[in-house]
């Protein structure tokens, strides 16, 4: 598949998720408890995915979305925009940083049992190529690499759809036990 062939697959691949996360009511916001009460973190990512439980704001600040889950992998589509530039002309850090981070996390969290939950404790990003409001979808895959009882650790890479590589991140997060859960 060339480039733009997988551009125009990923455009229309993020749309179709975008319809069924609506209509299935999704929309930004904070899960209520009882909405994550008694689910593992990949349940609660797949009922985000079916528009069950809100995506987080951040999504709609940043432009970016979860694209597909599963076990120990996460991967998230954005497209930089000129509201994404810093004073300097160039598509800010932390916009890297939190496609980056929100891969790592999630990727993590589809291997928390109901009760556990994590935060990042570090968080190591590398910026290698430029992105613009002219590049189109980028997407960010993050896989973990370990995950105990206590620490996890995972890695993920922005790539372009000519699998160019854009930025590459690594993460430690603490996990825990959530209060007051069953």
């Amino acid at each position: 598949m060339t480039p733009e062939q997988t551009r125009e697959q990923w455009d229309q691949e993020r749309a179709a998720i975008m319809a069924r996360m609506l209509a299935g009511g999704g929309k930004a916001g904070l899960a209520r408890p009882e909405m994550v009460a008694g689910k593992t973190g990949l349940e609660v990512m797949h009922g985000m995915l079916a528009g069950e439980i809100p995506f987080p704001h951040i999504a709609e600040t940043l432009d970016f979305s979860l694209i597909e889950i599963t076990a120990g992998r996460a991967v998230f589509q954005g497209t930089p925009q000129l509201k994404h530039y810093n004073p300097l002309g160039t598509v800010h850090g932390g916009w890297y940083a939190t496609l980056l981070d929100s891969a790592l996390g999630c990727a993590v969290h589809t291997l928390m049992p109901a009760g556990r939950a994590y935060t990042t404790a570090e968080l190591s990003v590398n910026i290698v190529r430029a992105a613009s409001h002219k590049t189109g979808p980028l997407r960010a895959i993050g896989t973990v690499i370990h995950c105990g009882r206590q620490l996890a650790t995972a890695e993920a890479r922005i790539v372009g759809p000519d699998g160019k590589l854009y930025a590459h991140a690594t993460t430690t997060c603490l996990v825990f036990e959530v209060s007051g859960a069953a």
